[in-house]
């Protein structure tokens, strides 16, 4: 038999209540009566969900102008989205951060304002690019063209720049969002042949190439790139190939690589005015250093297309800019584009000014005037955008034709004069 334990009670506690008969049912109080569920009555909806259901969807949203009886104006102030933009529109500001804290904000215009990308085409590009294990300027640099650019109603008509040698970069540009690191992970021995088989896929008649930095190499990913070149002639000859590189850190041996790799047009971006570049682009890359490259390129082949492209709002002046065109022009470069500078991130450099499409427009005729084979000059136009490739497509194809002409002329005595002039 168990010892008996002892019961303690506490001297300070109220005496034990006596042992309760029956259980006592329990019972829950409310603060306020509850009132009676009466099924019938049903709680009307608001006006907003009301004026929700009855607009556009999702879709329609992003892609379809708002008609008169679904959009809403903000305020009598607002101008539609989908107005066409005009160089006069002011530019709208907003007062943003706390209430002891404010400040003034630029609103993006109108004219800088692009669709979301929701089209089938667009879908599937992606997930070719993303089954091959390949990169994309136009993602990893958030191109707002993108849309338009893979939006096609078929592949054959869309344009993507492939980005090799990875999506990491060893340069640290104030103006780019591609990912950077001092060690990025190695080459991809399956790229050439990946990229080549995509776009041999794609039917593609032009086609760009870029790559990041690769300071951690020996050759800069020079011979990569060269490789890829080589690997998309082979499987597609007709195809034309424009490459944009880096400056390889100022080694012109491995321009001589790439340049002479098959390539039909040879670019590399001066990005904006001598003055701005210290502060836009990384220390290791220089306005002078990439003059060098431009040139050395041309005369690695005859008939190089060379172009670059410049990016404005940054700051620069007007007669900044004419001095660029003028050092461009006396090392002979084909073609140059201006675009507006878009801030990718708060943590990259803000804006200093958003450029009108009436002085875009302005130098796109003064550099025309001054010798330029072709520039394509507007707020959303990119180094690789599809507008200019049309013409540069033309340009080389009726150059190649002028030379060959010309070499049936020396056996047969056909006339080439028309040809290589209309180029």
């Amino acid at each position: 038999m168990p010892p008996k334990v002892p019961r303690l009670r506490c001297l300070y506690s109220s005496p034990s209540r006596p042992p309760s008969t029956a259980p006592q049912p329990l019972s829950r109080a409310f603060a306020t009566e509850a009132p009676e569920h009466n099924p019938s009555t049903r709680r009307r909806p608001t006006t907003f969900r009301d004026r929700l259901n009855a607009g556009p969807s999702f879709t329609e949203f992003v892609a379809a102008p708002p008609s008169a009886e679904t959009s809403i104006p903000l305020s009598t102030n607002d101008t539609p989205l989908n107005d066409p933009p005009t160089s006069e529109e002011p530019l709208r500001t907003a007062l943003v951060g706390p209430a002891n804290r404010k400040r003034t904000i630029t609103r993006l215009p109108t004219w800088l304002q692009t669709p979301i990308p929701t089209s089938q085409n667009y879908k599937r590009i992606k997930s070719d690019l993303r089954g091959l294990n390949l990169h994309t300027v136009c993602e990893e640099a958030r191109c707002p063209n993108i849309n338009d650019c893979w939006g096609g109603s078929d592949k054959s008509a869309a344009t993507a720049t492939i980005m090799l040698m990875g999506d990491t970069c060893t340069r640290g540009c104030r103006f780019c969002s591609v990912k950077t690191s001092k060690a990025p992970p190695p080459l991809d021995p399956h790229e050439p042949e990946h990229t080549a088989e995509a776009l041999k896929r794609w039917g593609l008649g032009y086609v760009v190439l870029t790559s990041v930095d690769r300071d951690d190499l020996a050759d800069g990913g020079a011979r990569h790139f060269a490789e890829t070149v080589r690997k998309i002639k082979d499987k597609a000859p007709g195809m034309l190939v424009e490459a944009l590189t880096g400056d390889y850190a100022g080694d012109l041996e491995m321009v001589d690589l790439v340049a002479g790799s098959g390539l039909d047009v040879y670019a590399h971006n001066v990005e904006t005015v001598e003055a701005l570049t210290p502060m836009v682009r990384d220390r290791r890359a220089t306005f002078r250093q990439s003059l060098r490259v431009l040139e050395r390129a041309k005369g690695v082949k005859e008939g190089m297309v060379t172009k670059t492209s410049v990016m404005l709002g940054l700051g620069e002046t007007e007669e900044q800019i004419w001095e660029m065109l003028r050092e461009l022009r006396k090392i002979n470069t084909d073609i140059v584009t201006f675009g507006q500078y878009m801030q990718p991130t708060k943590r990259h450099m803000s804006v200093h000014t958003y450029v009108t499409p009436s002085v875009f427009e302005m130098w796109r005729q003064r550099a025309l005037d001054m010798g330029f084979l072709y520039c394509a000059s507007g707020p959303l136009v990119r180094s690789s955008y599809k507008a200019g490739e049309a013409f540069i497509e033309n340009v080389i194809k009726k150059r190649k034709a002028g030379r060959d002409v010309s070499m049936v002329t020396e056996t047969g005595g056909l006339e080439t004069g028309r040809i290589v002039q209309d180029a």
